[in-house]
């Protein structure tokens, strides 16, 4: 394990007011997005769509890697190029999702999962760190509930984290860790922050027991923030707790923290972003932005599927880019 290499990499991709995008949709989550637009979830739209964000002009500038589906790595442009290829072109760091999703947890809550895809891990790891890769992401599901989360579904879930970041680091790849605490359902924020502290608890105990070297991963997790059928709660509140948490829980090794949006409107997820760093003081971690959705929504919307449409769709991914960058800086002031 090359910890100076994976250390180099995972300051690139948290370089200052930089963020990640994540474009590694499955093909069942790219489907439910191309029917809100009325597209059809075929091979050659969603490889224009993928083309139409990675040759959007100068998104390197606040972007400064993106995790890319395994159907996405092996793609290429309309002209030939490889979408990996064209992202190193660009100065962007190509990333792949390597978990293969969730399934039933045995011994937890009928309604808990957990992750899988530690299968064939490593042989899979060499194929991608051929295409390029530098870097990855596994993300678990905690969710809130009654009696949940389950103490079996947090260590269960950080162990498969912990193993998955080992495995990578093995690989000469960057570990992003995603413990998501998901928005659904009617807690408080006060819960969130009780459950977002629980399990990246149980999330650096493993991997410290896993020997992964936390100068050489990125976090990804949940801001604290209230269930979505509670009241929304003030950035600055948002802010105060999720800082609150991070201090309790991430060791300082750790070189970056980069939010998931989790279901936040676009503004919310760059609003909030901001707060956080308003407020983060000598907090030795940098704070930044790995969005999908709150990256992607608008430049969806306005795509639909039209060739015509590709440059105003460009434009509205840069500009969500740009605002994540300014948030990312600590100096967005509104859109």
């Amino acid at each position: 394990m090359n910890i100076e290499a994976l250390e180099m990499i995972a300051k690139q991709l948290v370089a200052d007011g930089k963020g990640i995008l994540a474009a590694d949709e499955s093909t069942g989550t790219i489907a439910k997005r191309f029917a809100k637009i009325n597209v059809e979830s075929i091979e050659a739209n969603r490889r224009a769509y993928r083309e139409l964000l990675f040759t959007t002009p100068d998104f390197s500038k606040h972007i400064s890697g993106v995790i890319l589906f395994d159907e996405t790595i092996r793609q290429k442009t309309a002209d030939g190029v490889m979408f990996n290829f064209l992202l190193q072109e660009k100065k962007v760091i190509p990333g792949i999702k390597v978990d293969q999703g969730t399934v039933p947890l045995v011994g937890g809550n009928a309604d808990e999962v957990m992750t899988t895809g530690l299968d064939g891990l490593a042989e899979r790891l060499m194929e991608y760190y051929s295409f390029g890769a530098r870097f990855a992401k596994w993300r678990a599901v905690i969710k809130i509930g009654e009696e949940m989360p389950t103490a079996v579904c947090l260590e269960t879930n950080a162990l498969l984290l912990a193993k998955y970041a080992r495995l990578c680091q093995e690989a000469g790849i960057v570990p992003i860790v995603e413990p998501e605490v998901l928005m659904d359902g009617g807690h408080t924020i006060e819960r969130c922050y009780e459950v977002t502290t629980q399990t990246l608890e149980k999330v650096f105990t493993a991997l410290k027991s896993e020997g992964v070297a936390l100068s050489g991963m990125i976090l990804k997790p949940n801001m604290v923030i209230a269930g979505s059928e509670q009241e929304k709660n003030d950035p600055e509140t948002i802010a105060r707790l999720t800082l609150q948490c991070f201090r309790e829980t991430v060791p300082t090794e750790v070189p970056g923290i980069v939010f998931l949006s989790g279901g936040q409107s676009e503004v919310e997820a760059t609003v909030n972003l901001q707060a956080i760093n308003a407020l983060k003081g000598d907090a030795p971690w940098k704070l930044s932005f790995s969005y999908g959705r709150a990256l992607q929504a608008s430049t969806l919307e306005t795509w639909a599927g039209k060739t015509e449409k590709v440059a105003a769709a460009q434009a509205e991914f840069k500009k969500r880019a740009e605002m994540n960058h300014l948030a990312a800086m600590g100096k967005y002031t509104g859109e």
